[in-house]
C-alpha cells in the first residue's frame, strides 16, 4: 500500500482538541514539511522523537503563514495501530483549523482515507483479524458499560480465539478423513464414523452455545425498544418520568394531556434502551389527539417490548380489551399500576386475554414495583440466565448468519455420518463449516465481503 492516507480522527463539532491522522510511507515527510517544532526555552528548533510528542506550529510552506499552534507525534512502523508509519496532529478542536491542516496535509502528498481504511490496513498488515476490526466500531458505538466490555472483548480477539479453536477441531477431522482416504494401508489410526459422530457432535454444540448468545449480544449492543402502551390518565407519563428520573413528560390528572410520542434513550441495568411514551389509546373525535394515537401504534409495532399499563383501580374497560387485542403474541409486560389505591383488578382477568405476559403491580405515587419491572427487563435480554457470566457473545448479524450456515452443514456432515456414507461426501460439508467460520475472522473471505464491513466504519478510523 503505497499511498500515505489522511483523515480528521475526532468527531465533527467543536471541542477542546481536534486530530488529524496519516498513515502511510510519506507519513514522516508530509510532517515535516509543514510542522515546525519549537523550544520553549530557547526557541531552537528540535526534531521529532519517534513516539514523543512535540509541541510547534503547523505552517503552510508556500506563504509561511502559521495555520495553528499544535502538537504533533510521529510513530515508526511496525508499532502502530496500522503497522505503518503513522503521524498525527494535535490541532485546537476548531473546524476551521482542522479543515486548513487536513488541506494541508492532502496537497504535499496524502490522499483522503476511505470510511474505514485506517483499521482496514490494519486487518490487511495482520494486526487485527476481521471480528477484532468489527468491534472496533462496536466499541466506538457503545452505549452502556456491557455493550463497551463486549466490544472490548471481541477486539482483544476472545472471539476470534473460540472461532481458531473450533476451526482446528474441523480441520483436525479433515486431516484423519484425507489420511484414511489417501493411505488406506498404513499403519494409521482409523477414523471411524462413530469417532468422526463424536466430534462433529462436539463442535456444533460448540456452535450452538455461541448462536444462543446472539439475541442477548444483539440487544446489549444495540438496545431494545420499549413502548409504554395503555388508556389515558393510567400513569405512562409517570413512568417515563421515574425511570429518567426527571420532568421528561407532563403528567396532569387530565386525560389526553400526551398527545405525540415522547422517545428517549437510558439504560437499565447496562442494557440500552430506548423508552416510548405514547398518547393514550382510545376514541376521540380531537385531530390532533388522533394523529398521536396513530404514531402511538407505529411505534407499538417497531417496539421489541410492550408495557401495557392499567389503572388497578378500576375495571377493566372496553378500551382495555381493544388494546390487549391489538398487543397480540408481542412481548408484553402489564403494569396494574395505581396500587396505592384500592385494586379490583386480578392476575387471573388480565391472563385470561393475554396469556403470556408477566404481570406486576406498581405505585408510581409512592415508586413501589420499579425494581421488579426492571428485573423482568433484565430477564428478557439475558434469556433469564441472570447469573451468566460469559464475556464472549455474538453481537453481529454476520457473525451470526454465518454460524448458522455452519451448523447446518455440521447437521448434514452427521446425517451422512449416521447413514454410513462415503468420507468424502462427508468430508465437503466438514470444510464447507470450516471456510464459513473463516469468514467471520477473516481467513476465507472475498474482498467484496472486506469493502462491505469497512464502508459502515466512520472517516479517521
Amino acid at each position: 500500500m503505497e499511498d500515505t492516507i489522511a483523515a480528521i480522527a475526532t468527531a465533527f463539532g467543536e471541542g477542546g482538541i481536534g486530530i488529524i491522522r496519516m498513515s502511510g510511507e510519506k507519513s514522516k515527510d508530509i510532517l515535516d514539511q509543514i510542522f515546525t517544532p519549537i523550544n520553549k526555552k530557547n526557541l531552537q528548533n528540535q526534531p521529532i522523537v519517534n513516539r514523543r510528542l512535540t509541541y510547534g506550529n503547523v505552517i503552510d510552506p508556500n506563504t509561511n503563514q502559521i495555520i495553528d499552534e499544535v502538537m504533533a507525534v510521529f510513530m515508526k512502523a511496525p508499532y502502530t495501530y496500522t503497522m505503518e508509519d503513522v503521524a498525527e496532529i494535535h490541532c485546537h478542536g476548531s473546524s476551521v483549523s482542522l479543515q486548513k491542516t487536513l488541506a494541508l496535509v492532502l496537497r504535499c502528498g496524502a490522499r483522503l482515507a476511505e470510511k474505514g481504511e485506517f483499521t482496514k490496513r490494519a486487518f490487511l498488515n495482520g494486526r487485527l483479524d476481521l471480528s477484532q476490526a468489527e468491534a472496533v466500531i462496536d466499541l466506538i458505538k457503545a452505549k452502556t458499560e456491557k455493550s463497551f466490555q463486549l466490544a472490548l472483548s471481541q477486539m482483544e480477539g476472545n472471539l476470534s480465539k473460540k472461532i481458531k479453536e473450533i476451526r482446528a477441531e474441523l480441520m483436525d477431522l479433515l486431516v484423519q478423513i484425507a489420511v484414511n482416504l489417501d493411505y488406506p494401508d498404513e499403519d494409521i489410526e482409523e477414523l471411524t464414523y462413530e469417532k468422526q459422530k463424536e466430534s462433529l457432535l462436539l463442535i456444533g454444540d460448540k456452535i450452538d452455545k455461541l448462536i444462543a448468545s446472539a439475541n442477548t449480544g444483539r440487544m446489549l449492543r444495540d438496545g431494545i425498544s420499549v413502548t409504554i402502551i395503555g388508556k389515558p390518565n393510567v400513569g405512562k407519563s409517570s413512568l417515563m418520568n421515574a425511570f429518567l428520573k426527571e420532568s421528561r413528560a407532563i403528567v396532569t390528572e387530565i386525560p389526553g394531556t400526551t398527545r405525540d410520542i415522547i422517545e428517549e434513550s437510558m439504560s437499565i441495568r447496562g442494557i440500552p434502551i430506548k423508552l416510548t411514551d405514547t398518547a393514550g389509546i382510545h376514541e376521540t373525535n380531537d385531530v390532533i389527539e388522533q394523529i398521536g394515537i396513530e404514531k402511538s401504534k407505529q411505534s407499538f409495532n417497531q417496539a421489541d417490548l410492550i408495557i401495557f399499563m392499567l389503572d388497578a383501580n378500576r375495571p377493566l374497560s372496553k378500551e382495555d380489551m381493544e388494546i390487549a387485542e391489538y398487543i397480540g403474541e408481542k412481548n408484553t409486560i402489564v403494569l396494574l399500576n395505581k396500587t396505592d389505591l384500592d385494586v379490583c383488578i386480578s392476575i387471573d382477568e388480565i391472563k385470561k386475554f393475554l396469556p403470556n405476559a408477566i404481570v406486576l403491580f406498581t405505585s408510581m405515587v409512592n415508586e413501589t414495583g420499579l425494581d421488579k419491572l426492571e428485573s423482568e427487563i433484565e430477564k428478557m435480554v439475558y434469556g433469564g440466565n441472570l447469573v451468566q457470566k460469559e464475556s464472549m457473545m455474538i453481537t453481529n448479524v454476520r457473525h451470526k448468519e454465518l454460524l448458522m450456515q455452519a451448523r447446518l452443514s455440521i447437521n448434514d456432515a452427521l446425517e451422512m455420518t449416521n447413514r454410513m456414507e462415503a468420507m468424502d461426501f462427508i468430508e465437503v460439508d466438514i470444510k464447507r463449516a470450516w471456510e464459513l467460520l473463516g469468514e467471520m475472522i477473516g481467513e476465507t473471505v472475498s474482498e467484496d465481503i472486506v469493502s462491505e464491513v469497512f464502508s459502515r466504519f466512520c472517516l479517521g478510523k
